[in-house]
């Protein structure tokens, strides 16, 4: 009678904390990891990297033949895959997670798919899943795993599209399915191919794309993301999901003024997302840098695209980049991890970071400064100010403001030696006494929380 008591409670107990997990706010989600991570890598790998085309949108555009689009399918190896590596790589450079393309808008699945037969084990030369030795390499280096799943599929039969395609039923088993409309069979289809992929990887992050080609109630995007909760009550979703997504995903071109909420940055090395080796138009290592610290300094996180070539390979042009971040990375965690969106503009001509307890500034340099660094509005008295990397201590002191009205003034920092500014971008550390209290004007000292 005892045991069967035991057993009871301990039900009990887990019945009421499954259902605590599953009333997790989406602040408490993405609380958990992603606001703090700061920085993801991309990758986007298919068959568009054979050829060095347009990933799906070279057939969506016509640029292409359906037929001569999916023969690329042909010359993806894969054999020369080495995700520990990857895994080892993008732990080494700072990242915190990362996001491969399991399906594009073309179709074709890296998995072993079950309500598929366009996927790389039954159509390629790789002959094995491709998703699963990653996910573990991820995870054994403590980095947390987000699948791109492509809600649009330009291959299945029951999917309308603008461009001409050939009979595709082959490659889509829908046996019993016939009383089914031809969007419920999609729907299905859909489903089934998130399911696997939510049974075999468990994904912490969905990141979703083509949600644009139909509308909420057509995608069922409500009850989609209701099964991704009870799947997994941790999971964050990326904004494709239509309005159900956890938070923003701008692309390409960084945000002017700072988003509201949780949010993240994607963004290619050069033009393209995947393998394009006619484009040579690669941002400086300079600018990818710049562009990381404006991300984070107003508090989102960089998700750094990479296009690993057909044989699974990253380019020289690629592992350049992300090995120089990488390096800029390290060399100034302190002021990278841990910290949040920094001042309000005006404080600083420049991105700035607090640290979590706001008893630290950190100022980011993009250009040698002439005369003096200046910080406006800071009630708080400085202990400190040092070049973060170096340790070099910087003088400073104020000038004007009217303490008799809680007027800061303005605090005038040295110029760091020339030999310990960063040839990308210089971070100063700013410690002050007690948490920020910032003068916006009026004579008031302002709290930022």
């Amino acid at each position: 009678m005892r045991y069967f008591k035991i057993v009871a409670i301990l039900c009990f107990f887990l019945a009421n904390q499954a259902t605590a997990q599953e009333k997790l706010t989406k602040e408490e989600r993405l609380g958990e990891w992603f606001n703090d991570a700061k920085l993801g890598i991309f990758m986007h790998w298919g068959y568009y990297g054979v050829n060095g085309i347009g990933e799906s949108w070279s057939m969506y555009h016509k640029q292409i033949t359906y037929d001569d689009y999916m023969a690329q399918g042909k010359k993806f190896t894969a054999k020369n895959y080495d995700p520990e590596a990857w895994a080892k790589l993008f732990k080494k450079i700072g990242a915190r997670y990362a996001v491969l393309t399991t399906k594009h808008h073309d179709g074709v699945a890296l998995w072993d798919t079950k309500v598929s037969k366009l996927n790389v084990v039954d159509k390629t030369p790789a002959k094995r899943d491709l998703v699963a030795p990653l996910v573990d390499a991820l995870r054994k280096e403590d980095l947390k795993v987000g699948l791109y799943y492509s809600l649009i599929d330009w291959s299945h039969p029951d999917y309308d599209v603008v461009f001409p395609r050939p009979d595709t039923r082959k490659n889509y088993p829908q046996k019993n399915q016939n009383q089914l409309s031809p969007w419920q069979r999609f729907l299905r289809f859909n489903h089934g191919q998130m399911k696997e992929l939510h049974d075999q990887y468990h994904p912490d992050l969905w990141w979703f794309d083509g949600d644009w080609e139909q509308s909420s109630e057509a995608w069922q995007a409500e009850s989609t993301k209701d099964t991704l909760l009870k799947w997994n009550p941790n999971i964050i979703v990326n904004s494709r999901l239509k309005t159900y997504g956890d938070y923003s995903t701008p692309e390409q071109g960084v945000p002017v003024v700072r988003p509201d909420g949780s949010w993240e940055f994607c963004m290619t090395m050069n033009d393209n997302w995947g393998n394009f080796p006619s484009d040579t138009n690669y941002k400086p290592v300079s600018q990818i840098i710049r562009t990381f610290v404006e991300v984070i300094a107003s508090g989102g996180n960089l998700l750094l695209n990479i296009g690993p070539k057909p044989d699974g390979t990253i380019g020289d042009k690629e592992m350049e980049r992300l090995e120089a971040l990488g390096e800029w990375v390290n060399k100034h965690e302190s002021a990278v991890f841990g910290t949040k969106a920094g001042l309000p503009y005006g404080h600083f001509y420049g991105p700035t970071l607090l640290s979590k307890d706001e008893t630290k500034i950190y100022l980011a340099l993009f250009d040698t400064p002439n005369n003096y660094i200046s910080l406006k509005g800071i009630q708080n008295k400085v202990k400190s100010i040092k070049v973060v990397g170096n340790g070099q201590e910087l003088s400073f002191e104020r000038n004007g403001g009217a303490a008799w009205n809680n007027i800061p003034g303005i605090l005038r920092i040295e110029v760091p030696k020339t030999e310990n500014l960063d040839a990308n971008v210089t971070i100063l550390e700013v410690e002050l006494e007690d948490p920020l209290k910032l003068y916006r004007g009026h004579g008031q000292a302002v709290e930022l929380n």
